[in-house]
């Protein structure tokens, strides 16, 4: 895997970039002009990028993962995303009361335009989708292969299609962060 060194990250003309930042050369970026990417954060090969996004700290978003930032993204600090995730903040209506996609006149679609935010600490499973609209509250675990239509409880593990909460999440990790975040000072 070849990362974009820091000349080619500042060509791109994102709205903001941080430091140690790793972008997979492989990466496609739209409208790199409304993405800020923060501190500690690594995007793998086959990534796409586009539209409103928002990355904070220690972030990783890893291979053949999709944002679909229309509305906006916004991932807090020590969110992830696994392989294969997609997330989507605009989305037809499938109901077959209207038509879909991009190339079809606007008044004859229905389309959903919602933030999706990943609070801190918030992880979502490989082959996952999570809608427009959707809060992953602090600490929501979202299992592989599950799909995401609402907001979660805080702390909570959610599976399924669509996800449901299993059970409730460990907050242990949060003295690992203020560890590392003292270490960095």
């Amino acid at each position: 895997m070849g990362f974009l060194n820091r000349e080619d990250l500042e060509k791109l003309g994102f709205k903001s970039i941080g430091k140690n930042v790793l972008i997979s050369d492989k990466c496609s970026i739209y409208n790199p002009e409304k993405i800020s990417i923060g501190n500690n954060v690594r995007v793998d090969d086959f990534c796409i990028l586009s539209g409103d996004i928002q990355i904070g700290n220690y972030i990783h978003i890893s291979a053949y993962s999709a944002l679909f930032g229309g509305a906006g993204i916004v991932m807090h600090d020590f969110s992830g995303l696994s392989s294969r995730g997609t997330v989507y903040s605009v989305s037809d209506d499938y109901s077959g009361d209207f038509l879909t996609n991009p190339m079809v006149p606007e008044k004859y679609r229905k389309v959903q335009c919602e933030k999706v935010v990943f609070e801190k600490h918030s992880l979502v499973g490989a082959g996952s989708i999570i809608l427009p609209g959707v809060i992953l509250k602090e600490g929501t675990a979202v299992g592989a292969n599950s799909v995401v239509a609402k907001s979660t409880d805080e702390w909570s593990v959610y599976v399924g299609t669509p996800a449901k909460k299993l059970k409730n999440r460990k907050k242990d990790l949060l003295e690992l962060e203020k560890k590392l975040l003292e270490e960095v000072k």
